[in-house]
């Protein structure tokens, strides 16, 4: 299979080493943003979501008039709208879009986060209504007959949907977690199981373990996808220059109380939406949790454990920039050369990923430089190594049958 590049779409130019120069909604240099990834060599881009930020669909749905080949990965979360409604929005947006729609499933890693939309189901239950939504989507999608649905967190009767998505049989679905739940979940319904980028004995851990959960299903393994935040430059001398200063803007920017996205909680998208303190005690930080405790979430947790056995991993993993930033979603980084983050990303190819997520710290300039200087490198040697796997198969002698 061929290896895929996801990028952020952004409803603003915040970040965490910088606030937004604008307002939370900023469509111009969202559709600028978007082009950046169309027009240097991304297949997608995910649109993220959060309880306080605009609506992803909706921005999706804009930036569909504004792109003309990459791939919308609209982030949803189960507990903000009946399965149904979901169908038919994202059916609808496919059509929207000329089938270029996805949708990235999350569970929801921050109890706070969610109830701030009024979810206050436990953690363990909330897998199981993702669980539920996931198979309604599907059912939604390809149904040509009405069906019921006598799950515990949703009961259908006789539901059939008239519009169906233009993709058939119908758009991918992903779905992340580090969690013993989310594997289970993940490894028996989604198509694509994002991960965050881990050294590399962790990630590989990993993909036995959802590899295995798949086999038991009598499914395949879904694609898998990792995420990464790219420090790049000509040297890697001047990379780890770039990556300390970066550091630096983030810690700068926390002591300075001037958050790029409001103040920061993690989200199972991959990306830090914003959010405000719920209720008394210290403030939100980016993985839900309170400051100066542990995360709620798994994928946040294996983290900060990688964090703390040490800053520096494998060819180019740096752990950094996740300590500093409790962990939150997406934030360990690949420093270097193109040449050297090309060959990091390669390793990780080499374990089964096929999906590369990448967001730099400066979006625009990032998006830019990373499509223009690593994701050609990578296609081209993935595609020296399926050529040279097709030789050798052609080449293996075949049986003789008496």
């Amino acid at each position: 299979m061929p290896v895929e590049f996801l990028g952020m779409a952004a409803n603003n130019d915040g970040t965490e080493t910088a606030a937004r120069s604008a307002g939370p909604l900023d469509l111009a240099y969202a559709a600028k943003l978007a082009r950046a990834h169309e027009d240097n060599g991304w297949d997608r881009v995910l649109f993220a979501y959060s309880s306080g930020s605009p609506d992803p669909a909706q921005v999706a749905a804009y930036l569909a008039g504004e792109t003309e080949s990459l791939r919308l990965v609209v982030a949803h979360r189960p507990n903000t709208a009946a399965p149904t409604l979901t169908a038919k929005t994202l059916a609808t947006l496919d059509h929207i879009s000329n089938g270029r729609v996805e949708v990235h499933v999350i569970t929801g890693g921050s109890t706070a986060d969610q109830a701030a939309e009024g979810d206050h189901l436990p953690k363990d239950d909330r897998y199981g209504r993702t669980r539920e939504f996931i198979q309604i989507l599907k059912r939604a999608w390809t149904s040509d007959e009405p069906f019921d649905f006598p799950g515990r967190h949703y009961q259908l009767e006789n539901f059939l949907a008239d519009i169906k998505p233009v993709q058939q049989p119908r758009p991918r679905i992903s779905f992340g977690g580090s969690s013993a739940a989310a594997y289970d979940v993940g490894a028996r319904e989604a198509d694509v199981f994002a991960l965050w980028g881990e050294p590399l004995a962790g990630t590989a851990e990993q993909i036995e373990t959802i590899r295995r959960i798949a086999t038991e299903a009598g499914r395949p393994l879904p694609t898998i996808q990792v995420a990464f935040r790219p420090i790049l430059a000509a040297t890697d001398e001047l990379a780890w220059e770039k990556a300390e200063r970066t550091l630096g803007d983030i810690k700068a920017a926390q002591e300075a109380g001037v958050s790029p996205r409001g103040r920061l909680r993690r989200n199972d998208a991959g990306s830090a939406e914003p959010a405000t303190s719920t209720g008394g005690g210290a403030p939100l930080d980016n993985t839900g949790r309170r400051n100066g405790s542990q995360p709620e979430n798994a994928g946040s947790q294996r983290l900060l454990n990688a964090a703390a056995s040490g800053e520096r991993h494998d060819r180019a993993l740096w752990t950094a920039t996740s300590a500093a930033t409790g962990g939150g979603g997406n934030s360990t980084a690949l420093v270097g050369t193109p040449e050297t983050v090309a060959a990091a990303l390669l390793d990780y190819y080499d374990l089964g990923v096929r999906i590369f997520s990448a967001r730099g710290y400066h979006l625009y300039d990032d998006a830019v430089d990373f499509g223009r200087q690593v994701i050609p490198l990578v296609r081209a040697e993935v595609a020296r190594r399926e050529q040279r796997a097709g030789r050798a198969e052609h080449a293996t002698p075949k049986a003789v049958v008496a």
